[in-house]
């Protein structure tokens, strides 16, 4: 069944609100001077990439990471000083406070993206892997931009934290890690609001899949040893491990969620969502996801709106997306 010009124009509506998604004649701007970005979880996969992107870009990165030898090599990257920091350490994240606080450059941006996931039915799942999850993805953002709050107040700054798809889309297995990722959507909306009279702007990345260690993590987590240590395991589990990491590897590079980080550190309007996936099929999915959500609501309830209210509504909502985007946007 072909969707109707209502739909069409509610899926666009939606994904300019959710995705942030702009033409690709867009160019962020150039921000006045090279900036200091802190940004967690900064070891591998979408952190390393975010990291190694801003400095690139001459900026000046405080790279958190936990063990001895990642800070090593975030260290031998120019414009990147590896600090460590485990956002589920009180101390940890003190002693970053007071480090970068003494090295005088202050600091303009926040990437949240240290993150862990577990996979198992809600069932079954013990609570200790609620906790682990939740205290790194949830409360590790809020612990962060808590703490580092009076230094983007002075400067003025952004913060930003590297959510997910699954924060719209949950399903069998994947509860869990869903959930702490719909509790940063919530916590991004209320927190933005909080922030706005102090100059802070905040946002939410949210990627698809693209190439990464959690994967290799999960799998890791629920046989109870770590990438560094897998003697133990048995044949069968080191061959999962291998699959594992072969179809990891043939995943998207992170690039393009380091592009959507510099979007909303750097653009000139910044959005409060950036969807960024690797394919048409995983951005589709999200924005049905965000639109049946729509229809559950409206359905059967006593306020009920027909189409054509709903269309005009989104109408409404796009049309103040369009009049906040850059003039030369505008006229594209």
């Amino acid at each position: 069944m072909k969707r109707d010009s209502g739909i069409r124009m509610m899926t666009l509506a939606v994904v300019a609100l959710l995705a942030g998604v702009l033409p690709a004649s867009h160019t962020t701007a150039k921000p006045d001077g090279p900036k200091a970005i802190l940004v967690t979880g900064a070891s591998s996969g979408i952190g390393r990439n975010i990291a190694e992107t801003l400095a690139a870009a001459g900026h000046f990165v405080y790279a958190g990471a936990r063990k001895d030898k990642d800070l090593a090599e975030l260290d031998a990257i120019p414009n990147i000083d590896g600090i460590r920091l485990d956002v589920t350490v009180a101390a940890d994240i003190e002693a970053a406070v007071a480090y970068v606080r003494e090295q005088g450059r202050g600091l303009y941006g926040i990437v949240n993206n240290a993150g862990v996931a577990v996979f198992s039915p809600m069932n079954e799942i013990p609570e200790r892997d609620i906790d682990f999850v939740f205290d790194v993805n949830i409360y590790g953002p809020y612990r962060i931009n808590k703490a580092f709050a009076p230094l983007l107040t002075e400067s003025g700054g952004r913060t930003t934290t590297i959510g997910s798809i699954s924060g719209f889309l949950a399903g069998p297995r994947g509860g869990t890690y869903s959930m702490s990722k719909f509790a940063i959507e919530a916590y991004t909306d209320a927190y933005a609001e909080e922030m706005k009279a102090s100059g802070v702007h905040v946002s939410v990345v949210e990627p698809g899949g693209y190439k990464s260690r959690i994967r290799e993590k999960v799998l890791m987590h629920a046989l109870g040893t770590t990438a560094a240590d897998t003697a133990s395991l048995g044949d069968e589990e080191k061959q999962t491990l291998q699959s594992m990491i072969a179809r990891n590897a043939n995943l998207k590079e992170p690039d393009e969620v380091s592009a959507a980080v510099l979007r909303a550190l750097f653009d000139e309007s910044p959005h409060r969502r950036y969807m960024v996936t690797p394919n048409e099929q995983e951005a589709e999915m999200t924005i049905m996801a965000a639109l049946s959500r729509v229809v559950q609501l409206n359905a059967d309830q006593p306020y009920s709106y027909d189409r054509d209210k709903l269309v005009a509504m989104l109408d409404e909502l796009l049309a103040e997306v369009q009049e906040a985007a850059p003039v030369e946007l505008q006229k594209n």
